[in-house]
């Protein structure tokens, strides 16, 4: 069994995948510099688990 995100984490990502989706990218670490440009106030440990759950969005999604 996996750890379960909170319902915000998945909200935020989601979000932010919606408004910018050109943004993100399969690259983590990308991700992580992406969520810190757009979000200027957020912990670290949040952003990373925000940068996570964008990048298994975008994997997931099929390329258009």
């Amino acid at each position: 069994m996996g750890r379960i995100k909170s319902q915000y984490l998945k909200r935020v990502a989601e979000e932010l995948v919606e408004k910018f989706p050109q943004d993100f990218t399969k690259d983590f670490q990308g991700n992580k510099v992406k969520v810190q440009e757009h979000i200027t106030k957020v912990n670290p440990p949040i952003r990373n688990k925000i940068a996570g759950t964008i990048t298994r969005i975008v994997k997931r999604t099929p390329a258009a």
